[in-house]
């Protein structure tokens, strides 16, 4: 009988199993059939065939939201360029992936049409246009902050604004480090136009031989290696691409420089990557890794003073539309301004925040740490609110003390994203090479941390974890931990159940909830779910837990339509979401449905959402709200009264096709009364009258109310009493 290693989207298995065992995901994850609303309740919301907004549309209006922060006046100035640079980044991902794949599709001919009704090209055309129009406004907000900030001493100068003594270390700093770094790519009969990599800024340059007249062009990579805005002193900042455009000559001597101007191009970076075993699946991402470099072109911005010559060269070399095409005041690229937004100027930044211990997790009157797993025997469970909690003095201490107690024989583990230095991964390390069983669940196929991913992946695997990749055709996503410890009593199970990446470093910007439990229950759930994710278990029934792609969907549409019945019979109803995003349409037609019924159904979406609330007849008793600030929020809860006896969820799953039926998710629902009354505490503050929030309309537009009540701020200031 032949073997091999079944494959999954991410990993390897232990052991050897029988070539035919590779499993489709619905086999691996039993799918409860989706409840079935009666035949009148459905055509009742399938009425109203405009019912959904377009998911693309609705992601450009977030970061309209995050663009309308670097517009707050209230806000602390250097905070207001950080908001430009994320802006930034936000866009060049959407382009790079949302934009890449719509293009591809369309190109394809197997696109169709969205779910809001508009066609593939209507989807791009408006894009294209929604784009354009958050661009030019994000550089006239550039342009007012720069006065704002020499008003407080910081200067953001072009060449000609510069002193002479200036100059002369600007001149000293291209000669001594710029100039041997730099390679001027000529085009002519025997130099093909040069590649240009995404993201990259680039000097475009017409040069002439002063002999012969005959003019070239060439492309000058702006590098990377140096900090985007060049410091002359005194918090005075130039742009690099100004000091190598001043000193073009020492590039091309002999010649006469022309024209020089600036552009950038952002090409397709999503990764296609077919599945066949773990170790072929990690050389093949690892080649679609560098053929991402070479993506076709999706979006080319130039300085707006680009000549017609040189710009028709470019569309014409990089194959894109006049209609990608983005003529915007220089300096391009803004994401350098988080250097900016980084200097020690603590009058221009929010208040200096740190984390505090969990009260259950704080330290006793001694030098040494809590004992976490005394503390979470002792309380049984408990909920973190990251980054109000420490995840420094929880997650991470749970994990490092885990490696190091002599009593613990296994711990496994998920890791989706973490840190460079990622103090996580030394403890597995540690833990390994202490003899202890672990096993890692690496998803290698993170998008843009996939080269991370495969680094720390064979690190484990060098120290003696075992790593595994996942099941066929899924991303592992949830966020889960566990600890295997023998004790007086017997084994017990020690389990972390987050919403957010075991990162340290992003754990001290993105809001998350996460439960520490020994609960055995939930603990028995958790085994079961990484025997699926490292062997071929079929046990996919789950006490405490809803698990796609199997039981999420089907579990959240059934509590809703269970809300529908309490509110019929007179008992308590209500429903209370909290996501990042929120477009599946048979969990948007469940909650027209309960809408429709009289209950009361408030979301609080950081991102997209496709839902119309506010629809005469469909959606009057939904209300939608977003809250954005210093902390990314990025916890998933799901609250519903439940007829008096209250249930809420927290997990990994938002309420996405990706997320329910293409990802491992979890889900678990909070057993402690406690904790149901802090989450519902923090969903109280964000859907108060006089809260600073945006509330979505009909139409999908987003209007901020700017009310007394600030969300993080409370928290913050809660966290600060609590020290």
């Amino acid at each position: 009988m032949s073997l091999s290693i079944p494959q999954a989207s991410e990993s390897l298995d232990d052991g050897p199993v029988e070539s035919d065992a590779l499993m489709h995901p619905s086999e691996t994850f039993d799918v409860d059939p989706p409840y079935v609303p009666n035949h009148s309740e459905l055509a009742a919301v399938e009425a109203f065939e405009e019912r959904f907004l377009d998911r693309e549309l609705s992601w450009l209006r977030f970061n309209q939201r995050v663009l309308e922060l670097a517009e707050d006046p209230a806000l602390p100035m250097l905070e207001r360029a950080r908001f430009l640079a994320i802006f930034t980044s936000n866009l060049d991902e959407f382009f790079m992936v949302r934009v890449a794949g719509l293009k591809r599709r369309i190109a394809a001919g197997v696109a169709v049409r969205a779910a809001s009704g508009l066609r593939p090209r209507e989807v791009l055309d408006a894009i294209l246009n929604e784009a354009g129009q958050l661009m030019r406004r994000q550089c006239e907000v550039f342009a007012d902050l720069i006065p704002a900030l020499q008003g407080e001493g910081i200067e953001l100068v072009r060449w000609d604004q510069l002193d002479k003594e200036e100059q002369k270390f600007c001149k000293k700093f291209f000669k001594e480090r710029v100039f041997p770094v730099l390679t001027p790519l000529a085009v002519d009969p025997a130099h093909p136009f040069p590649y240009i990599s995404g993201l990259s800024l680039n000097l475009a340059v017409i040069v002439r031989h002063p002999k012969n007249g005959t003019e070239h062009f060439a492309r000058v990579k702006v590098p990377q290696t140096f900090t985007r805005f060049v410091s002359v002193g005194n918090q005075r900042f130039v742009p690099l691409e100004d000091v190598i455009g001043e000193h073009l000559k020492r590039l091309f001597p002999g010649m006469e420089i022309v024209a020089t101007h600036t552009f950038r191009v952002t090409r397709n970076e999503d990764l296609e990557v077919e599945e066949d075993d773990a170790e072929n699946l990690l050389k093949a991402l690892e080649k679609e890794l560098l053929r991402r470099r070479f993506g076709p072109a999706v979006r080319l911005e130039v300085e707006e003073t680009m000549d017609s010559r040189m710009l028709d060269l470019l569309v014409s070399e990089l194959g894109v539309s006049q209609a990608e095409v983005y003529r915007l005041p220089a300096p391009l690229d803004l994401r350098g301004l988080h250097a900016i937004a980084d200097l020690p100027r603590d009058d221009l930044q929010y208040p200096t925040f740190v984390p505090t211990t969990h009260p259950q997790l704080a330290e006793v009157e001694s030098s040494s740490p809590v004992d976490i797993f005394d503390a979470v025997r002792k309380h049984g469970n408990v909920l973190l609110h990251h980054p109000y909690d420490s995840f420094a003095t929880s997650v991470q201490r749970f994990i490092e003390q885990a490696a190091a107690d002599p009593h613990v024989l296994a711990i496994k583990q998920t890791l989706y994203r973490t840190s460079g230095d990622s103090p996580i991964i030394d403890a597995l390390i540690d833990a390994a090479e202490a003899g202890k069983q672990v096993l890692v669940i690496v998803e290698i196929k993170a998008r843009f941390d996939e080269q991370a991913n495969i680094r720390w992946a064979r690190k484990l695997e060098q120290a003696g974890c075992h790593v595994v990749y996942g099941v066929v055709g899924l991303k592992t996503h949830c966020k889960l931990s566990m600890v295997v410890r023998e004790e007086p009593d017997g084994i017990r199970r020690y389990t972390h159940i987050g919403t957010g990446n075991y990162n340290p470093k992003t754990a001290r910007l993105y809001e998350d909830l996460g439960l520490l439990t020994s609960d055995e229950a939930i603990g028995e759930d958790v085994a079961h779910l990484f025997n699926n994710l490292s062997g071929i278990s079929r046990n996919a029934s789950y006490e405490q837990l809803l698990v796609a792609p199997g039981t999420v969907r089907s579990g959240l549409v059934e509590q809703i339509h269970a809300e529908i019945d309490h509110h019929r019979a007179g008992r308590p109803a209500g429903i209370r979401l909290k996501a990042n995003s929120v477009v599946d349409e048979a969990v948007i037609d469940a909650l027209y449905l309960a809408s429709q019924a009289g209950v009361r159904v408030q979301l609080l979406v950081r991102g997209i959402c496709a839902l119309r609330p506010g629809v005469a007849g469909l959606s009057e008793t939904i209300e939608v709200r977003s809250v954005l600030g210093r902390f990314l929020e990025h916890s998933r809860v799901y609250s519903f009264e439940n007829g008096g006896e209250r249930r809420v969820w927290i997990g990994s799953a938002d309420v996405m096709h990706r997320n329910l039926d293409r990802r491992v998710e979890v889900l678990v629902r909070l057993p402690d009364g406690a904790h149901l009354e802090r989450v519902d505490d923090v969903l109280d503050m964000a859907f108060a009258p006089d809260a600073d929030a945006w509330h979505l309309a009909p139409d999908g537009t987003w209007t901020r109310h700017q009310g007394t009540i600030h969300l993080q701020e409370r928290l913050v200031e809660r966290q600060r009493r609590r020290r």
